[in-house]
């Protein structure tokens, strides 16, 4: 896994990587050099980070050699991202050697686990800063240049950053992240999540328009919502979801959900193209696939995590919900939402798994043919339910086999689904150039398939009707017909 300069997406596998700030401040003299690894939400923690510390007296930088400061926003989802984050990590401490006045410090889900390895043991770093502490970083940072090791990983109950105007790193001026809720209260056995991000808490929904309005008025034409799961939002007057057991009826009657909140956000701004991710099918409502199919601006497309298609898998998994529920949640997106994309995440490989729950996963691609999807072998995660009441037990040649066959049954159905565009006009949002051509524009459809085109005489950001002529599993490719209406 290497950082990438932007966020890219794979049939397997999802990056964001070394970041570089548009909004630096003249009078800033130290600078700071970010890195990203793992979900869309540690790159939008990573604007929270540069901004509290551009009031600081920091600016970041792209070039490493020029850091007074390095921070590392780390995953701990899987296994591979914690050894490439600790490569990373042993070559910033070997640069230290050479410039004793660099810092190193671990931000993120890794910050919060590896805490006392980091500084005590393995001694590779000078500050640690777990997901809920960014707002201490100055008093860290103050520790680290008299000459400590700094350290803070506590958990909060109501941090949501709300307060804190993001600053966009490495922007195209096109696409940004709004993140809506933090943590999360679902204890999926394989997911260290809730125990390095804590519990659910929702951000209150006035400033998230607030922050939606001042990126439209900067010239930004989408957004993504951004939660650990987004269904689960809900505010009533308090961060916290779910208490509505002491929750008065006028606290119930007044609540905003995850439904309400995107119409509010499509309604308060017609023009902005929105998105949302991650979704989780226990709590995803008819009432959020409805408020979709009202609002032309929500694009169609819904990213639903199945994780499994054995029954007995996903009830190791405690995942609340079986295959059947989430066929029929597929059913009614299909009735309500007929030109929706839905991709998935898919874990092979989980302990006891056998070739019956492996073929039940194979049907269940099958059944719903996504248009794309980001699958993996089981990695155990120490701390979690699995690892501590599961053995794994599955060969990792095994584990590799399986998932080769997911990856081959995925393929053909993004084939499938690419090619349903085949002769359609579509609407695209131009998001920059091309990786392969610099004589063609690349943007993304409602849908979030991927769209190339030849450039004539239209811009970044501009909304485009493009007629699709070709494609492969996971491009679209055209040539543009005029502006659409959304310009």
């Amino acid at each position: 896994m290497k950082p990438s300069n932007s966020m890219e997406k794979t049939i397997d596998e999802s990056i964001q990587g070394t970041s570089v700030s548009t909004e630096n401040k003249d009078n800033n003299k130290r600078k700071l050099y970010i890195e990203s690894y793992g979900c869309a939400m540690n790159f939008a923690d990573s604007e929270v980070v540069a901004s509290i510390l551009t009031k600081e007296g920091f600016n970041t930088t792209q070039k490493l050699e020029d850091a007074d400061l390095v921070l590392v926003n780390t995953c701990s989802i899987r296994d591979k991202a914690e050894q490439t984050v600790r490569k990373r990590l042993e070559k910033f401490n070997a640069i230290k050697k050479e410039r004793p006045h660099l810092k190193v410090g671990v931000l993120g889900c890794m910050a919060e686990r590896l805490k006392s390895k980091f500084l005590e043991e393995e001694k590779i770093v000078d500050m640690v800063v777990g997901p809920d502490a960014y707002k201490d970083l100055p008093n860290l940072i103050q520790e680290i240049d008299d000459g400590k090791n700094a350290v803070n990983v506590i958990l909060s109950k109501e941090e949501t950053y709300g307060d804190i105007a993001p600053v966009r790193l490495h922007t195209n001026g096109v696409n940004a992240f709004v993140s809506i809720t933090r943590g999360c209260d679902n204890m999926c056995t394989f997911c260290v999540v809730p125990f390095t991000r804590g519990r659910e808490r929702s951000r209150e929904p006035q400033s998230i328009l607030e922050e939606v309005k001042d990126l439209w008025d900067r010239g930004y034409k989408e957004i993504t919502l951004l939660g650990q799961n987004v269904d689960s939002y809900l505010w009533y007057g308090g961060g916290l979801r779910k208490d509505f057991d002491n929750a008065s009826e006028m606290q119930k009657a007044t609540a905003v959900n995850f439904a309400n909140l995107l119409a509010t956000v499509a309604e308060a701004q017609p023009k902005m193209r929105i998105r949302f991710s991650t979704s989780n099918p226990q709590d995803m409502t008819l009432e959020v696939i409805r408020t979709m199919a009202k609002y032309k601006n929500i694009c169609k497309h819904i990213h639903l995590p199945v994780q499994s298609g054995s029954n007995r898998i996903l009830k190791e998994m405690n995942r609340l919900h079986t295959i059947e529920e989430y066929f029929i949640l597929i059913d009614n997106i299909r009735q309500i939402l007929p030109n929706c994309s839905i991709s998935q995440d898919m874990i092979t490989g989980f302990p006891t798994e056998t070739e019956e729950d492996h073929q039940d996963t194979l049907k269940a691609l099958d059944y719903v043919k996504y248009d794309f999807g980001y699958m993996y072998a089981y990695s155990e995660r120490p701390g979690t339910m699995a690892a501590r009441k599961l053995e794994d037990d599955i060969p990792e040649k095994v584990k590799q086999r399986r998932l080769a066959e997911i990856i081959a049954l995925q393929r053909g159905h993004c084939q499938y689904r690419s090619q349903a565009h085949l002769g359609k006009t579509e609407e695209v949002l131009i998001e920059g150039t091309s990786k392969k051509s610099k004589n063609e524009w690349m943007g993304r459809n409602s849908q979030s398939t991927v769209v190339v085109f030849p450039k004539e005489n239209y811009k970044i950001g501009d909304f485009v009707n493009v007629k699709i002529e070709d494609c492969t599993s996971a491009t679209l490719k055209g040539k543009a017909v005029g502006y659409s209406d959304n310009n």
